[in-house]
């Protein structure tokens, strides 16, 4: 299995590949990880790993910086390539970002990425929260259970999303979407490198994923 972590100049790039290369030895899995900014390797991928960190327009900015990336991920995306957006990499498979201004993002799911309401709660939400979801309902979910926590850090987040999207919600001042997934293409608004062992189960899940 080739996994390509896509380098466009955010996301904790190291973290994720050690994450994902751990994740597969786990899960029995003969991978290579390869963190790369060359738009060939990614569209040829098995599967994809879209980190990101910062404000929604400078990743999208970032992404388009480098020529060819988008598409590649667009076109492998759409031979059926399973994709994993972390954090903002979550965040761009949304509509629009409205952090400071409005930005296009792949609008693979429903919904904008908009500053959280929470009245009386610090922003960014940064720590450990628990994840809310029916146990069985999806694959990437398999071995975790309620309330099980995961690392998160943002101050922005999905909103008019889809039910039928997201798999996985945390409290904080509201729901927050914390696992989206649409097709092949999934994300998790928290840092899955930095949630110790139930991030890597959920890398192992997204390695065994078959869409």
């Amino acid at each position: 299995m080739k996994i390509a972590v896509v380098d466009y100049g955010s996301g904790n790039l190291a973290s994720a590949s050690r994450a994902l290369a751990l994740a597969a030895e786990r899960a029995g899995i003969e991978a290579t990880v390869a963190v790369t900014a060359d738009p060939a390797i990614v569209a040829e991928a098995d599967r994809l790993v879209l980190p990101g960190q910062g404000a929604f327009a400078d990743c999208a900015s970032g992404l388009d910086a480098v020529p060819g990336m988008r598409r590649a991920i667009e076109d492998a995306t759409a031979r059926g390539a399973p994709f994993l957006g972390i954090c903002v990499g979550m965040q761009l498979m949304a509509e629009r970002g409205l952090e400071h201004t409005v930005t296009p993002g792949f609008g693979w799911i429903k919904g904008d990425v908009a500053e959280m309401p929470a009245p009386g709660l610090r922003l960014p939400q940064m720590g450990w929260n628990g994840l809310d979801f029916v146990p069985g309902s999806h694959p990437l979910l398999d071995g975790l259970r309620p309330d099980d926590h995961v690392y998160f850090v943002h101050s922005y987040a999905l909103t008019g999303g889809a039910p039928s999207e997201t798999i996985a919600t945390t409290e904080y001042g509201g729901r927050v979407a914390a696992i989206v997934v649409s097709g092949n293409r999934a994300g998790t608004q928290f840092h899955v490198e930095k949630s110790q062992d139930i991030g890597i189960r959920l890398l192992s899940n997204f390695l065994r994923w078959t869409p």
